[in-house]
């Protein structure tokens, strides 16, 4: 998160809260890709993140969600790539977003070992 918040300040932007709600959505997430080996925003339950947001009981206006996956997953590999792109570098920039979740999971016996989730929202 402070990668990210630190991106925001140097564009002028009001850096993210973290919110434990959106923590949890991402949480899951990363933990269901991990779990049942897939790469997707697509839940395996064919969840949304908006879906999942909600589940954990969040009132959201605007709702987003970067993923990384990779066996050398690092806070900054994952910022470094969502940077890179131009769709996720919007999502970390958005002046829409207000608060965000995180999560890490790191499973050595699944397809690409580490994975990171970052839920964007705004009530």
């Amino acid at each position: 998160m402070a990668l990210i918040n630190t991106e925001r300040e140097s564009q002028g932007l009001t850096p993210y809260d973290s919110q434990g709600q959106l923590q949890a959505a991402a949480r899951g997430h990363s933990t269901d890709m991990a779990c049942n080996g897939f790469f997707s925003h697509t839940g395996s339950d064919g969840s949304s993140v908006g879906q999942r947001v909600t589940a954990q009981g969040y009132t959201w206006s605007w709702v987003g969600e970067n993923i990384f996956a990779g066996g050398s997953a690092t806070p900054q590999s994952a910022f470094d790539w969502w940077m890179n792109s131009d769709l996720h570098r919007a999502n970390l920039l958005h002046a829409n977003f207000t608060e965000i979740g995180i999560g890490y999971i790191d499973e050595p016996n699944s397809q690409y070992q580490g994975y990171f989730t970052a839920v964007f929202a705004r009530p």
